[in-house]
């Protein structure tokens, strides 16, 4: 019950997160003179080298009949989102420490504040998405707007993951340089430059372990192979039992830190 509770009372300040998440993506951008371009370069950037090393290089063949970069995308979109949210969610009461200080202050919203923030630049990759995959003449279909599920999925599996990494990096400031350490091996232990086909049969069921592995497959699932989310029954039910399991943790460690949030910052 003090579980649901929590959930509601975070969720009942809704309105303030979303003021805050856009109070802080305007802030990335003030004195810059390209403004929101330079959130896009990096990406788009990312895109091109692994499109010119894989299938200008490499002569890399995707498993479907397609164009490399259409298989790509749809794996990398969703990682540049989790890539950065967590990032930034994991120094949120840094970066908001006048606002934990305050006493009537709801601190746990604070890691939510930069994830809501990076998910304005993720509906944006998400347009882009969809512009490529018309520009190669692909037809829209109606799995494409499961990208909105999936995308809700690396939203609360975020949500789980920050509540850990912010707490504990307010003690243990080396926690966000982990965290971006384990982002760089995570992107390459996630099928998302290459296809889990490759990885031995005995050895797949690790690969499905990671949550991310659900995410990234989903997305090919809505672009690529146009599958229900529905129809992977077991890893849907998995990765929300193992997401439940990773935000029950966070938000009790969260609460047990949150007292000495204050002294420390």
């Amino acid at each position: 019950m003090k579980f649901l509770n929590s959930i509601l009372d975070v969720l009942s300040k809704h309105n303030l997160v979303l003021s805050l998440a856009k109070s802080d993506f305007k802030k990335r951008f003030v004195g810059s003179y390209f403004g929101i371009f330079w959130m896009f370069v990096q990406p788009i950037v990312t895109v091109l080298i692994y499109y010119f090393v894989f299938q200008v290089g490499f002569k890399a063949a995707p498993p479907v009949n397609m164009p490399y970069v259409l298989w790509l995308i749809p794996g990398i979109v969703p990682w540049f989102f989790f890539n950065e949210a967590l990032g930034a969610a994991t120094n949120s009461l840094y970066d908001y420490n006048y606002l934990v200080k305050k006493v009537v202050f709801k601190v746990s919203i604070l890691p939510m504040v930069k994830i809501v923030s990076c998910i304005f630049v993720h509906a944006i990759f998400i347009y882009i998405l969809f512009g490529v995959y018309l520009l190669y003449g692909e037809m829209p279909s109606i799995y494409w707007l499961q990208c909105i599920y999936y995308s809700f999925c690396t939203f609360a599996l975020v949500v789980g993951l920050s509540f850990i990494t912010s707490s504990i990096n307010v003690f243990f400031k080396d926690m966000s340089q982990i965290v971006n350490i384990a982002l760089q091996f995570g992107m390459w232990l996630a099928p998302i430059m290459w296809h889990y086909s490759m990885m031995p049969e005995k050895f797949l069921w690790l690969i499905k372990l990671n949550p991310v592995y659900y995410i990234v497959e989903g997305y090919r699932d809505s672009f690529i192979t146009h599958v229900g989310f529905w129809n992977r029954p077991l890893l849907t039910l998995y990765f929300w039992v193992i997401t439940g399991i990773i935000f029950l943790v966070g938000l009790k460690l969260f609460k047990r830190l949150k007292p000495h949030f204050a002294d420390v910052l």
